[in-house]
């Protein structure tokens, strides 16, 4: 899957939970979410004047508040996706909540390779 072919999947499988997502799609959309939120806090740090501290205190910025509500049921939908491709419930996602251990988990269970064919989350995304 093309950087173009996850971005448009992601916008318009916006809160499907099921299916299966391949490592392609989910890892242009991680690097699609780093590049835009970089480019929201550049938006949000202008509308502060520049000014850095005031930036930091506040977390950010209403532009950033808006783009995570915005991005974060998709967001959360191609990972649950990325481990149905991996034979994995989407449940698994909960494990995220447990600082380091559960991110280092949930990264591992996204770089393993797709489950081949079919599996009980529906047929192989390699092949459709």
């Amino acid at each position: 899957m093309s950087f173009g072919e996850a971005v448009k999947s992601f916008w318009s499988h916006y809160a499907t939970f099921k299916g299966r997502a391949r490592r392609s799609e989910y890892w242009f959309i991680q690097l699609f979410l780093i590049v835009t939120n970089l480019a929201v806090a550049a938006i949000d740090l202008a509308l502060m004047g520049g000014d850095v501290d005031r930036f930091m205190a506040n977390g950010g910025g209403i532009v950033g508040l808006i783009w995570i509500f915005v991005t974060i049921v998709p967001a959360l939908a191609v990972l649950v996706r990325r481990l149905h491709d991996t034979d994995k419930s989407g449940w698994w996602v909960l494990l995220g909540l447990v600082p380091f251990v559960g991110g280092v988990v949930l990264f591992v269970f996204t770089v393993l390779d797709s489950t081949a064919g079919e599996n009980k989350h529906g047929a192989s995304a390699k092949t459709s």
